[in-house]
């Protein structure tokens, strides 16, 4: 059996050699097919069908009944694979299908998420990934409850783990939702939003019910792959056609400014409310567009002064600090063969995710100046409205209600501020946009169907591991079988599954919103907790449970209750603010920072007030710095 096993770790260049080959082929099949008559949807579904059923056949393949296997891939998943399995589970449907559309509407400011999500990767790998991978836990809850000792405070730990989790799966599966229905509908026959979150789910399960963490991470590997190549291959080709330059990347800023010239040409409108209201687009009481924004400016222009950079600045160290946060990216590194390995797959996580993070802004641009250049036949702004919606791909995203057109001015003309589009569905559409082969789009697709799922794996995996294992297992059953263990946690990967579907189709934020939520309430309650756990050893379970208490109930309390009263901001769940702080400027894209500062003022108060933690306790904090050597407990 372990010979075996490491022949199929020695294997794995090959195998993803083959597998990467087989999919550029199937590319090109598809493109030759497309000439052939073959119509785009039925190149869209082949393109979604094989990419889904290759992580159906994975998941299915990597099937295990082994606990070490379910729950940590049996610790020997190599760094270069574990870098690249953590990259698709990091760079999700946010990642993937929002982050470019964010950058497309928000502009530089939007720049402060992929600022934080990398620069984020810095906290994991010299602050947390290789010693909690060197603690020998299964989740970030085992390594709560075994450094401050007590059940209350692994149930806390996980308490914070589901909310954060839970919050950030709604967001990937709307981006499979979204996916799923460009790519099954058509003018005739739309598919709606629903449908498409279920029909992602049900591979989602398949991928991740049978092996655990095992089959997660080997279909991850796979869909990294998938979404790297889809990511870059349009925005090179966009680049070649258009005369963008050979490397894309080191002309943005001689295409910002491009861009800014044409914004300025055509000028900027933003809208009221009752204009809003009686054109039929979606919009809350300040009179913000909720689910489609104008092509320039969905968002209101950023004041000048200290704001900007408290605003680009505070959203950074939320994304930063939440980013060393979140239960299921450090669980990656508790897979790795040594605690050494665990600190290099971090850096290999960071050269992957670059790959993709360096060419988002790139992306933003060139889709944007592909509808305003008047000079590139693509160009849709100024022309007749009448000759606009006779355009393929502007009829498609119509009939599934991504695209609105409003003639406000009555004058047939299609004027920038007329034009309203999902920033969810921005590199969804550019390929088409851009007038490249519809054999793109549905490379797109399949790519941005892989970010979303990856991530979906990982974080419904996270909150059922942590459920069968730290609640079930280590706190109501320590006596349960190892085949109850599994049935239990298989059970809840189907239930919070279809929870966190049936929550998404009801459509409470956007995707980077609930993005930004999850990433806020993991540093609110985690960040202090984890960290001072294993740097400060006068941190103690009264403190650690007091910082995670009190920094989720803060974090959470300031969402729902105060907000900042501005013209940019939704409220969560449409709450009203009830006191006007706006000199703070703390939105609910940043209600991390009032709740990771209640949690380490309170960890510390109670700390420096209660008992110190054992000796023992105190020998296993020092070993567990040591970034090298065997791990300090071995669950069983």
């Amino acid at each position: 059996m372990a010979k075996t096993s490491k022949q199929f770790i020695a294997s794995l260049p090959k195998i993803y050699g083959i597998y990467t080959g087989g999919f550029l082929v199937f590319i090109l099949l598809m493109g030759f097919l497309e000439t052939r008559g073959i119509s785009g949807r039925n190149i869209g579904l082949m393109f979604v069908g094989f990419t889904i059923l290759i992580y159906a056949l994975i998941g299915w393949l990597s099937r295990t009944t082994e606990v070490d296997e379910y729950y940590l891939a049996g610790k020997k998943v190599p760094t270069v694979f574990n870098g690249m399995a953590t990259a698709a589970d990091w760079m999700s449907g946010a990642s993937f299908v929002a982050m470019a559309g964010g950058i497309y509407f928000g502009g530089y400011t939007y720049m402060a998420f992929l600022i934080g999500w990398t620069g984020g990767y810095v906290l994991v790998s010299t602050l947390l990934a290789p010693y909690l991978r060197k603690f020998g836990c299964y989740t970030v809850p085992d390594f709560i409850g075994a450094r401050y000792g007590g059940n209350f405070a692994r149930f806390c730990a996980v308490l914070i783990l589901l909310v954060a989790s839970f919050t950030y799966v709604t967001a990937q599966i709307t981006a499979t939702g979204s996916i799923a229905q460009k790519a099954l509908s058509t003018p005739e026959f739309p598919v709606s939003f629903a449908f498409g979150c279920y029909t992602g789910l049900v591979t989602i399960l398949i991928c991740s019910m049978l092996g655990g963490m095992r089959s997660v991470t080997w279909s991850q590997v796979a869909q990294y792959i998938v979404l790297i190549i889809a990511y870059l291959i349009p925005l090179f080709w966009i680049s070649w056609k258009y005369n963008f330059g050979i490397f894309p990347h080191v002309m943005l800023g001689d295409e910002v400014q491009r861009l800014a010239a044409l914004e300025q040409q055509y000028g900027l409108v933003r809208h009221t409310k009752e204009v809003l209201t009686e054109a039929k687009i979606p919009n809350d009481a300040l009179g913000n567009a909720t689910s489609l924004k104008y092509i320039v400016g969905g968002h209101s222009a950023v004041p000048a002064g200290p704001e900007v950079a408290w605003r680009y600045i505070s959203l950074a160290i939320c994304m930063m600090v939440g980013t060393a946060s979140l239960p299921h990216i450090l669980m990656r590194y508790f897979t790795t063969p040594t605690v050494t390995a665990a600190r290099r797959s971090v850096g290999w996580s960071l050269f992957f995710i670059g790959l993709l993070y360096l060419s988002a802004p790139m992306l933003a641009t060139v889709s944007k100046i592909s509808l305003m250049d008047p000079n590139l036949p693509t160009a849709i702004i100024g022309k007749k409205i009448s000759d606009v919606m006779q355009i393929q791909w502007v009829q498609n995203w119509v009939a599934v209600k991504q695209v609105v057109i409003v003639d406000f001015n009555k004058d047939g003309i299609l004027q920038l501020s007329e034009w309203f589009m999902n920033e969810d569905v921005v590199v969804l559409a550019t390929p088409e946009i851009a007038g490249l082969p519809y054999v793109i789009s549905g490379l797109v697709a399949a790519g941005g169907l892989a970010a979303a799922m990856s991530t979906a794996d990982g974080l419904i995996l996270a909150m059922a591991n942590a459920i069968s294992h730290d609640v079930y297992y280590k706190m109501i059953d320590p006596k349960a079988t190892v085949r109850n263990r599994l049935i239990v946690a298989r059970v809840l990967l189907v239930v919070l599954g279809f929870a966190a579907a049936w929550i998404t189709t009801k459509g409470l934020t956007g995707i980077l919103g609930a993005v930004a939520w999850a990433f806020d309430f993991a540093m609110s309650g985690l960040f202090f907790p984890l960290v001072l756990g294993v740097w400060w050893k006068r941190a103690t379970r009264s403190g650690a449970i007091a910082g995670m208490l009190c920094g989720l109930i803060a974090g959470a309390a300031y969402l729902v209750w105060v907000g900042v009263p501005n013209k940019d901001i939704t409220f969560f769940m449409g709450a009203t603010p009830w006191k006007d702080i706006h000199w703070i400027f703390v939105d609910n894209l940043r209600f991390g920072i009032p709740g990771a500062l209640v949690s380490l003022i309170a960890m510390v108060s109670v700390s420096l007030v209660t008992k110190p933690e054992s000796k023992a306790v105190m020998d296993m904090v020092d070993e567990v710095r040591i970034a090298s050597g065997k791990t300090v407990i071995r669950n069983a």
